[in-house]
């Protein structure tokens, strides 16, 4: 009997001892952080928390409010598809080599740990809503596009009334496909009947479906790309009468290279007359603030949830984007400041920064080892950019940062021969060289002339080619400036 009670006795205190192993891993689990990584397509800074003084978007706003917002964040390639995989592989467009919309990263990478895919091995589920990697705007809605399959356990591709009411989208350059040009629709039906809104519709119900347990979610809006497609509602938000396009002043492009415009809009404004370009950029801002509603609609879904303090959220968009700037500089492609700069708001609950905002300069690349480091999750050796979790603690920490962004030209009646162009943001100063200072060199003093209008490397003091001469070597540790060895294509650069 004695020896009964002892094995009885020995059995329950295995149990017990597994109950209680059990229950502290599933608290371990609960205690991860969920990430809701949500990227937007060709969004500028062109938001009220950024001081934009036309946009309304209080839901970002709010987001910004109670998260870090950085507003000298810089991309690596101002191209949807090079900037993408720049961020969810933390690499250099020099490293991955992808220049155009063409290329994926794996040819250069093929082992390469994605920034999801690193959220797999640590046991969360991985999955994408919308555009995450590069899609072919609006012809690929509702596929995979130019995806990658090992970085998500699960897709969801949502394709709204927005593909099949293409045929009423006003081009207002009809020689150009729709995805390309200024074009805009005004459209009938509520949000969640465009592909935006589907986006966060499916994304609120993984939201539920995976509640009680650690995921990454990647939710990628389409629009603000072109065609600028939104519900009427929004367009009304912005009468075109009370509009203006961004001030330059005369002579604006005398002391800028040829180059440094992109090839896709080598005329100021494609030649169009302001009452179309004034419509233009209410469909940008109705767009804008389209997504933002959906943005909000997915906040709202974690509060609901009671995930809001559990979950790292963080909102970025590709790449900058103009509207008129420069006598009528128009989308993306360019190393101006309104090319090279987008949002990134990081919010992580508890953090010491949150509710500040980040006036260091950071880049896109940081995105990666940020995350990771925010949920406790091991990074893959190798990563270019390092953790902005310094900054989220406190966002006016000392910093020595500076920002490298790059973009291929095509050869073309301007340009003999493919040129890349490489540029430096410092806090003070842009530098930027085309072929290597072969084709143009630029110098901007943000302190002074934080619009770029005054090129200072076009007759050179003796104290600004001191600067050019401190700044070339730091752009070269991250830019090579050398043209691609590998395969570009020049119709998709």
């Amino acid at each position: 009997m004695p020896t009964e009670r002892l094995i009885l006795r020995f059995f329950a205190t295995v149990s017990l001892c597994l109950v209680a192993a059990i229950g502290q891993a599933q608290e371990n689990r609960k205690r991860q952080p969920n990430v809701l990584f949500i990227a937007v397509d060709d969004l500028a800074c062109s938001l009220s928390c950024y001081g934009d003084l036309i946009a309304k978007t209080p839901h970002i706003d709010r987001l910004a409010a109670t998260g870090v917002r950085f507003d000298r964040a810089y991309n690596q390639l101002p191209l949807c598809n090079p900037t993408r995989a720049s961020v969810m592989t933390g690499l250099r467009p020099d490293t991955i080599k992808v220049y155009d919309l063409d290329r994926h990263f794996r040819d250069e990478v093929p082992d390469v740990v994605t920034l999801s895919q690193a959220f797999q091995q640590a046991g969360y589920f991985a999955a994408r809503v919308g555009k995450i990697y590069h899609y072919n705007v609006p012809a690929s809605i509702g596929t995979d596009g130019f995806d990658d399959p090992p970085s998500w356990n699960q897709t969801i591709n949502p394709k709204g009334r927005d593909k099949t009411d293409e045929a009423m989208v006003f081009n207002a350059e009809p020689h150009r496909k729709i995805s390309g040009a200024l074009s805009w629709l005004a459209a009938d039906g509520e949000d969640e009947e465009q592909t935006d809104g589907m986006i966060a519709s499916e994304a609120i119900k993984l939201m539920r479906a995976k509640k009680n347990e650690p995921f990454f979610l990647g939710v990628g809006f389409f629009r603000p790309h072109t065609p600028y497609v939104a519900p009427k509602k929004y367009f009304d938000m912005y009468p075109v009468d009370e509009l203006r396009l961004p001030y330059a002043p005369p002579g604006d492009r005398d002391d800028i290279p040829p180059a440094a415009f992109a090839h896709n809009c080598p005329v100021p404004n494609y030649s169009l007359d302001q009452p179309t370009l004034l419509k233009a950029t209410q469909a940008y801002y109705a767009c804008v603030s389209f997504v933002d509603a959906q943005v909000g609609r997915l906040l709202e879904a974690l509060d609901e949830l009671q995930l809001a303090d559990d979950t790292i959220v963080v909102f970025w968009s590709d790449h900058g984007y103009h509207l008129g700037e420069h006598n009528g500089v128009w989308q993306k492609r360019t190393l101006f400041e309104q090319g090279a700069r987008a949002p990134l708001i990081i919010r992580a609950a508890g953090r010491s920064g949150n509710g500040t905002s980040c006036p260091r300069v950071v880049e896109f690349v940081d995105i990666y080892p940020t995350l990771t480091e925010l949920a406790g999750i091991q990074s893959p050796p190798g990563l270019e950019g390092r953790s902005l979790l310094p900054l989220i603690k406190d966002p006016i920490a000392a910093w020595d940062g500076f920002a490298v962004t790059q973009v291929l030209r095509p050869a073309d009646n301007r340009l003999a021969t493919q040129v890349m162009g490489c540029s430096i943001r410092t806090e003070r100063w842009r530098f930027t060289e085309w072929g290597e200072g072969k084709n143009g060199v630029e110098l901007y003093d943000h302190h002074a002339d934080p619009m770029e209008f005054n090129n200072l490397a076009e007759t050179p003091s003796p104290q600004v080619q001191v600067t050019i001469d401190r700044l070339r070597p730091m752009l070269r540790q991250r830019a090579s400036g050398k043209i691609p060895t590998v395969p570009v294509n020049p119709a998709r650069l």
